[in-house]
């Protein structure tokens, strides 16, 4: 079983290409209070209300780290419950890297979907390029082809 912690990266940018709905392969998705107010000050996605999810809390206390507050939420979370964290930002996973945090990003959530038959390896790298193309994701052609690689080792 996979529990998942998001924060607004992966929310927005599997919105942005139209496959927001991929989260629910994932078993447990938890989104901090934090982060659903980032995605309420811009536009809360339609497409997250046909996806279960958990509104939780989150105690940031001990929790000194130079990110964001949905970030540093959505990792004060993941840190309690031993969670995934969901982030596309460098910051926000070396931060979780140095805490012991497993991290995946929109591209990691796409490979899991593939992994679990939601997908065609086809339409899997299509996505990973889509996220390059058609998002506000900065991303290079290295992390892609790295997540094209994945998919052959699935």
């Amino acid at each position: 079983m996979i529990l998942a912690v998001a924060d607004t990266g992966p929310i927005i940018h599997l919105d942005e290409i139209g496959v927001l709905e991929l989260l629910s392969v994932i078993d447990e998705v938890l989104i901090p209070q934090t982060v659903y107010q980032e995605l309420e000050d811009g536009t809360v996605p339609p497409a997250l209300e046909s996806i279960e999810y958990e509104l939780v809390e989150a105690d940031v206390t001990g929790h000194n780290v130079d990110l964001d507050p949905g970030e540093t939420a959505a990792l004060a979370v993941a840190s309690e419950r031993a969670a995934v964290l969901l982030t596309d930002d460098l910051a926000a996973r070396d931060a979780a890297n140095a805490r012991d945090v497993e991290v995946h990003g929109s591209i990691g959530i796409i490979v899991l979907a593939y992994s679990r038959g939601e997908l065609a390896k086809s339409e899997a790298a299509k996505l990973m390029r889509a996220l390059q193309a058609e998002t506000s994701l900065f991303i290079t052609d290295a992390v892609v082809e790295r997540g094209i690689a994945l998919l052959e080792e699935t």
